[in-house]
């Protein structure tokens, strides 16, 4: 598997150009992971943190979750990984972990989030509230945040890759 990965057009409208740069940043993460064992993709190669690519894999699927359905949709929707004893659940790997199932996983959330944020213009409010403010999002923040999120974790998977087995790249 070859991930393509394309910058959105510099003249797109808002929408188009939020949903394009998210698009990118998912599609990196997929590529920093590309190619590798499932072995190497546990690897928590930068000790003493537990951080593997992985685990960043998991922990953005329950981060679409989260976002796109727990909050935008307001469904019910639990975890996929971590538990009120193990908040940290996505990250603490054994061998039994594939990749297979992590990467599915991602995407049958992504393929969520895209279809939950169809329903939605970029200023309608979520029906799942803050935790902290009880306030609702609006899809642009949701947008805004989940890019800033995957750049985040991105730049985090250009050092494990590259400790992994030295590839690097943007």
């Amino acid at each position: 598997m070859t991930t393509e990965r394309s910058e959105p057009a510099n003249n797109a409208d808002e929408r188009t150009m939020l949903e394009g740069w998210l698009d990118y940043h998912r599609r990196t993460l997929a590529w920093k992971c590309e190619g590798l064992t499932d072995d190497q993709l546990r690897t928590a190669s930068v000790p003493p943190s537990e951080l593997s690519l992985m685990g960043l894999v998991r922990h953005m699927a329950e981060v679409e979750r989260g976002w796109f359905r727990q909050v935008l949709a307001g469904e019910d929707a639990g975890s996929l990984y971590f538990s009120e004893a193990d908040p940290d659940g996505e990250f603490h790997l054994t061998d039994a972990d594939t990749w297979q199932e992590a990467y599915g996983t991602w995407q049958a959330e992504i393929d969520t989030a895209r279809r939950n944020a169809a329903g939605f213009a970029l200023d309608d409010l979520s029906r799942g509230r803050s935790r902290h403010t009880g306030k609702p999002f609006s899809l642009r923040w949701i947008y805004t945040h989940m890019i800033e999120e995957y750049a985040r974790h991105n730049g985090h998977a250009d050092l494990l890759r590259e400790r992994v087995d030295g590839a690097t790249g943007d």
